[in-house]
């Protein structure tokens, strides 16, 4: 397991003695927030001190770029900085990861960009992979976000690209987000999983789900749950692979305008629905038998005895009793 490099001094940096960490996660830097730090360093100063080790003749950024490029843009003369021993790589990436899981969440793709890197360094350092529990350990990162990195990691280039001209506008006028390609993997794993003859055309089925959901035909990130319903329905309700294939080739045709909502609803939402309501009556069921006195009939509220009537009614009409 690696160490972390103890704090040396503090000390007040000139920001042309300063250079970024060329292994810095951090991807975007978003003009907005820039703009707000800008102001607000301005105005107070740089109140939390930035992170550097020595190296040559410079000093490298551990933590603290978006402030040293505002103090870089304000001229100032002088940063406050603690000055650590020169790291490992290894030692580098991973304060740098545990620095921000305390302070505020990176971007997933900005997390995603040196995780690999990290595992590939550990397993240089310690003979073997880091399985997810110790890459938990090691970044402060939860086993769920790693599993969303991974999901980004695995998508081609092209998509790799459009993300991350999204990420450089602001949150809320992000729409081809991580969230939406994170949903959109999850979805597709669980089509594979089930249905194995998708795998050879994945790749297109991407670029159709993705001009779907520009055009609307798919309206919501959420949509991709429905998506691993139908694909789940083949197991879970016996539905035959082809009839599950028939409904999934819609919507990953781009000539059909079917979103993943009308197929869902046209295919297996019924029997979702039916599974529900199914639980609720095993749960009423299992409440009833426990009645068993006089005097727990009595302590029943009039407003559940009154639906339990309306209930017995309809199931009567429903059976044609």
């Amino acid at each position: 397991m690696t160490t972390r490099p103890t704090p040396q001094k503090l000390k007040a940096l000139s920001p042309s003695q300063i250079i970024p960490n060329p292994e810095n996660p951090r991807l975007v830097f978003r003009q907005e927030e820039m703009e707000s730090l800008m102001l607000s360093i301005d105005k107070h100063g740089i109140q939390v001190p930035i992170t550097v080790y020595e190296d040559g003749n410079h000093y490298v950024l551990i933590d603290g770029e978006r402030r040293w490029r505002c103090a870089s843009k304000l001229n100032l003369k002088a940063v406050p900085a603690i000055i650590q021993d020169k790291p490992t790589e290894l030692q580098n990436l991973v304060l740098m990861y545990n620095i921000h899981a305390l302070r505020e969440q990176w971007d997933y793709y900005t997390i995603a960009s040196k995780l690999q890197r990290i595992i590939e360094l550990y397993q240089t350092e310690n003979g073997l992979a880091p399985n997810e529990i110790t890459l938990s350990e090691l970044t402060g990162l939860s086993r769920g976000a790693i599993r969303r990195c991974q999901l980004l990691l695995g998508l081609p280039d092209r998509f790799k690209e459009m993300l991350l001209v999204e990420l450089e506008k602001p949150k809320s006028q992000q729409r081809l987000s991580e969230d939406f390609f994170i949903e959109m993997e999850k979805a597709l794993k669980t089509v594979v999983r089930r249905l194995p003859v998708y795998q050879g055309r994945i790749d297109t089925i991407r670029d159709t789900l993705v001009t779907k959901f520009k055009n609307n035909i798919i309206t919501a990130v959420t949509d991709f749950r429905q998506l691993s319903k139908i694909a789940t329905a083949v197991d879970t309700f016996g539905v035959a692979q082809k009839q599950a294939a028939k409904t999934l080739d819609q919507i990953f045709d781009p000539a059909q305008k079917v979103g993943i909502k009308e197929a869902y609803s046209a295919a297996v939402e019924f029997e979702y629905v039916e599974r529900k309501a199914l639980r609720y009556v095993e749960n009423l069921s299992d409440f009833l038998e426990e009645i068993d006195s006089d005097e727990e009939v009595d302590k029943l509220d009039d407003v559940f005895i009154s639906k339990l009537r309306a209930l017995y009614e309809h199931i009567g009409k429903l059976l044609g009793e």
